[in-house]
């Protein structure tokens, strides 16, 4: 039987701090939150290995320094209202939920969001709020977010998604082509969108009206 902290603690030790990883909020969410849950009992072995892992529904749960990558990048204090689009697995959700006041996860099948949904509640969260919905259209009634991250690659960035940004909040995204793309910050001050490429990536294509057609 695999001992699944010491492979968590190892995959921290590892993977995200060499890779320049440093808020330590966000190591002690990646050391707690138990990876292997989400990925199936067939691949639970693999869970802590240094890639992206199948799911099913042609989604995958993200290599974990991905996760930290672009969970950092939101710069989290505590309090903040946290939109995601794209709940897949619920590892993302997971890791936030440990960081935020509240996660409100939009995830477009069904059999994906049930799954999350019964693994989050099974581990006791209770900040978090996932939709069967089309995440390019973000979750206006709940809006707006301090922060959104998007966990699927844009051909663009989607303005519905900025426009429920709250002033100084901030939107992670992978922006760029089907098999690139490229992780981009948006941020929104005083009215100005300022919009920073911080480093290259590949995720699963984003679905729907403001990203590409299925």
């Amino acid at each position: 039987m695999a001992d699944f902290e010491e492979l968590r603690n190892r995959m921290v030790d590892e993977q995200l701090i060499p890779r320049g990883i440093k808020d330590p909020r966000v190591l002690f969410a990646m050391r707690r939150v138990p990876r292997h849950i989400f990925v199936g009992e067939a691949a639970q072995d693999y869970a802590y290995g240094d890639h992206a892992i199948s799911i099913g529904e042609g989604q995958t749960i993200s290599q974990p320094y991905m996760v930290g990558a672009m969970t950092e990048a939101l710069d989290l204090h505590g309090d903040e209202r946290v939109l995601e689009v794209g709940t897949g697995s619920g590892y993302q959700a997971a890791v936030l939920a440990e960081l935020v006041r509240h996660v409100y996860s939009v995830e477009r099948i069904t059999a994906l969001a049930v799954q999350a949904r019964r693994l989050l509640e099974g581990l006791g969260y209770q900040n978090i709020s996932i939709k069967v919905f089309n995440g390019t259209l973000g979750w206006k009634e709940e809006s707006p977010f301090d922060r959104i991250i998007v966990t699927a690659g844009a051909p663009e960035i989607p303005a519905v998604l900025v426009e429920q940004l709250t002033g100084g909040g901030r939107l992670i995204i992978p922006v760029g082509d089907r098999y690139s793309q490229m992780l981009t910050r948006v941020e929104k001050r005083s009215g100005e969108i300022m919009k920073t490429e911080l480093f290259p990536c590949i995720f699963v294509p984003l679905i729907g009206e403001h990203g590409w057609e299925g």
